[in-house]
């Protein structure tokens, strides 16, 4: 129970950086980027007494009687509700808070501060098992029936909304908002990754025993030994393996120079761990 809320917690909070980046900074330049806000933005033009966030709204929804029609249930309630609650905050933000153009002139600056703190958001969510919803449901739809990669389908999906924009809102912002999508992919990644960032340790030490018993009974994580040979001593060594999160890497290097100060200790990011 702890973990599920901590997590909802998690997907809440990326929830609220896609809102912020979208109506402060994206919407104000309408920088369609992609997804179900960048359809929004586009149709917005088209509709203009349905404000940005309502249409995300009937968007998601309808993309999700799609989804539900043409490829099943395959969608859990953390997507719905990631989907819906940023069309919700951004409903709210509309409602409270009511923007009258950019924060800045310089379109570039919005388009940066726009993406990255929704970027960052979306790998929030991603993160999470969850999703913003939007062009994903559409490239699901072309996985099942035209065999598109997911990946490939949600590009396909952004480039269209961006080309709409193009010709909607002219060629600069139409290029400003494809430039958006790419870069949005690579924050969304990085965010991701850095999340899940590991560091593997390998350490080589007179008192391995101790820092071994420490690693399992203190940090309660798994070790594995190995034997080695010292290539200048010609010594038999042990040498031991753990993967740790941040926190606990540093805990256990506190711990090993407290015992060992000739310890020899080699440190590598791992972003995969598979049990």
């Amino acid at each position: 129970m702890k973990r599920v809320l901590k997590e909802y917690i998690l997907i809440t909070i990326g929830m609220v950086m896609v809102a912020v980046g979208l109506f402060f900074f994206l919407m104000p330049e309408n920088l369609a980027v992609g997804g179900a806000n960048g359809l929004a933005i586009v149709l917005n033009y088209f509709f203009p007494q349905l404000s940005v966030g309502i249409l995300m709204i009937i968007i998601n929804i309808l993309l999700f009687i799609i989804g539900f029609v043409f490829i099943g249930t395959n969608f859990g309630f953390r997507t719905i509700y990631a989907s819906l609650g940023v069309s919700g905050i951004v409903v709210l933000f509309e409602r409270l808070l009511p923007m009258h153009g950019p924060l800045v002139e310089d379109i570039l600056l919005q388009l940066i501060f726009g993406i990255f703190i929704s970027a960052i958001g979306m790998g929030i969510v991603f993160n999470q098992n969850a999703s913003t919803g939007g062009t994903d449901v559409i490239a699901k739809i072309l996985n099942s029936f035209l065999g598109i990669d997911l990946g490939k389908g949600v590009l396909l999906a952004d480039f269209f909304i961006t080309l709409m924009a193009g010709f909607i809102y002219g060629a600069e912002l139409g290029m400003y908002s494809l430039l958006g999508v790419i870069v949005n992919g690579f924050v969304v990644d990085e965010t991701i990754e850095g999340m899940n960032i590991s560091k593997q340790v390998s350490i080589v030490s007179q008192h391995n025993e101790h820092i071994n018993d420490y690693i399992i009974e203190s940090l309660g994580k798994g070790v594995t030994l190995y034997s080695a040979k010292g290539g200048f001593s010609g010594e038999e060594k042990e040498v031991l393996v753990t993967v740790l999160n941040r926190k606990e890497f540093i805990e256990l290097k506190r711990y090993i120079y407290s015992v060992d100060q000739e310890a020899f200790v080699t440190v590598s990011d791992v972003y995969d761990i598979k049990h």
